[in-house]
């Protein structure tokens, strides 16, 4: 894969109004990401986007109202990923601190029933005879599932974030940012949002009727925010102003010890400090541990360890879910030398090149690590990639499950929906995001569909898209590369999808470099003329056939700065993100 740096450049309209008290490089980086004045960066929960535009809230309130007010039975129906389970957690958490005991909760399991409010969940569910159902980031989709638990006489509220199909739901409300006419503005909330806001708009519903007094406490919202912070960081949403609002503050109570027992148990078999827990902690050591239950178990542990109030007990299932974690990437790991071998198998002499639009299958694939694997394959190739792998264990599966990842200008759901629309019974059901979808299509039909896949990217990408650009905030000077600047950038503000961490670019004389673990390179470096002067770097995942190269004295790097932690010291240390040779 290609790849260049290309530096942030400020728009023409750019005049810094911030307070004198914000650091000059955090400035900078604010910047650079369009953000000018105080109030572009005011992470308070005052600044949180009211509720009133949110379509359906109004109707969602009242369903709960009357359930809680009638000690209706509850159950929620979550998904079987990180926000799913967060979803669900933050349901069941708010619903019984407003005084309503009676709520249960059913996740379907991947390899058994699939995605979301099935009929066949829906059967189960009424063996619990619930009053209301409740789906918690599924449900857009659930046509089918709906409709037979409207059939059974169950009223259900849908609140879900993912992109409505062109048939929606028959649920009594729909509360979703992106149905139409929905004037929300912040389209990105993932479902942990959606819910918490839902229960926002439950708990001021109750308390005008009274409902709440001396041995029935009204509860505090922002209990439920390490929820929340965990859940949108983990769903790989969009970080707008709001949903950095409700990360920041989920990452705070975190700090400071406020968080339920499952996230401190997480924190602490992921090796990490609650205290300086951050963002990408979640992105890359929480949240793959929660989503380890959904992609080879059953998310129901997921849920149990975000839902007990026992510590002990928390730190069992953390500990199960920390070993499910590690079977993943043993699978994944092997799922990748296997995607590699047949990607080298693809005739690249002359005359034909990669697909654009990427689709891989291998039959011994497990279905639910493939949406892992396409994203590893997208970062190495910079096209979108759909994996797939069987719907079952059967003998005489006819059916593949898919996960597809895609890249910036090319919306991957809407990708599907054109295929769909050109070859109709092609793909059998789709849904997703801009960025991530999933599908299922017939096993027999896997060669067209990766004909029509790929003749649709190629249609909508051109050649420079296909580049993968290293975005770069600019140089760093000397001093600037220091401890205090990488805390600053740390905890200045929750980095993420859309709202990247600071990356920043420099030339560096190679003092030494070797390879540490399977395939990082462990450099240290020094700035030209500056001999006094090094610093220690890591790029991970390097082409082993590139590096170490002795003969490089010089180096191009994009990197973050990060904080090393060792024995109980800090120092400062470069990520790299991109390292090319400077001749």
């Amino acid at each position: 894969m290609q790849a260049s740096i290309q530096r942030r450049s400020l728009s023409t309209a750019s005049n810094a109004q911030f307070n004198s008290c914000i650091h000059p490089l955090l400035q900078r980086i604010y910047l650079l990401r369009g953000l000018s004045q105080d109030a572009d960066v005011d992470l308070s929960m005052s600044a949180l986007l009211p509720p009133t535009e949110l379509k359906g809230l109004s109707g969602a309130t009242e369903l709960l109202v009357a359930a809680v007010e009638k000690s209706a039975r509850i159950v929620v129906v979550g998904d079987f990923d990180a926000d799913g389970a967060t979803s669900c957690a933050l349901a069941m958490r708010a619903l019984s601190a407003m005084g309503h005991d009676d709520v249960q909760f059913l996740v379907p399991n991947r390899f058994e029933f699939g995605y979301g409010l099935t009929p066949e969940i829906v059967t189960i569910a009424r063996l619990q005879n619930p009053a209301l159902i409740v789906t918690v980031d599924n449900g857009i989709s659930s046509v089918e599932g709906v409709a037979a638990a409207r059939d059974a006489g169950i009223d259900v509220l849908v609140t879900d974030h993912h992109l409505p199909g062109k048939v929606l739901p028959n649920a009594n409300v729909i509360v979703n940012p992106n149905q139409q006419g929905c004037n929300f503005s912040s389209k990105a909330l993932a479902g942990v949002g959606v819910i918490f806001y839902v229960m926002s708009a439950l708990r001021s519903a109750l308390r005008e009727r009274g409902w709440f007094n001396d041995q029935r406490p009204e509860p505090n919202m922002a209990d439920f925010l390490d929820l929340v912070a965990l859940g949108t960081v983990a769903d790989v949403v969009p970080l707008d102003k709001n949903n950095r609002i409700l990360v920041e503050q989920g990452l705070r109570r975190i700090r400071v010890g406020k968080s339920c027992a499952g996230i401190r148990a997480l924190i602490e078999v992921s090796g990490r400090s609650a205290a300086q827990i951050t963002a990408a902690d979640m992105g890359f050591a929480l949240g793959p541990r929660l989503n380890a239950a959904g992609r080879l178990d059953d998310m129901f542990i997921g849920v149990a360890c975000l839902f007990t109030d026992d510590e002990k007990l928390a730190h069992e299932i953390a500990l199960e879910l920390d070993g499910l974690n590690k079977d993943r990437r043993q699978i994944e790991s092997g799922m990748q030398v296997q995607a590699e071998k047949a990607l080298t198998k693809i005739d690249l002499g002359q005359g034909s090149k990669l697909p654009v639009g990427m689709c891989l299958f291998n039959e011994d694939w497990h279905q639910g690590v493939v949406g892992i694997l396409a994203s590893r394959i997208k970062e190495s190739y910079h096209r979108p990639v759909i994996c797939f792998a069987l719907a079952n264990d059967s003998e005489n599966c006819t059916e593949l499950k898919g996960s597809a990842r895609s890249i910036k200008g090319f919306h991957i759901r809407d990708a599907l929906d054109a295929v769909a629309a050109k070859h109709p019974g092609l793909i059998e059901k789709f849904g997703g995001h801009a960025m991530a979808a999933g599908l299922s299509i017939k096993k027999t039909a896997y060669p067209d569909f990766s004909k029509a896949f790929d003749f649709e990217a190629s249609r909508l990408l051109s050649e420079d898209e296909l580049q993968s650009v290293i975005f770069s905030d600019g140089e760093l000077a000397l001093e600037d590369i220091s401890l205090d600047n990488a805390s600053l950038l740390s905890y200045a503000m929750p980095w993420g999808q859309l709202f990247p961490a600071p990356v920043f670019d420099n030339e560096f004389v190679v003092v030494k470099q070797r390879i540490v673990g399977e395939r990082h390179l462990k450099l240290v470096l020094q700035m030209p003329g500056r001999e006094r002067e090094i610093f220690d770097a890591i790029a991970f995942n390097i082409d082993s056939d590139c590096w170490p190269d002795e003969s490089v004295k010089r180096v191009k790097i994009a990197y973050r700065l990060d904080i090393n932690r060792f024995r109980g010291r800090e120092s400062v240390q470069l990520m790299v993100e991109f390292i090319e040779k400077v001749e």
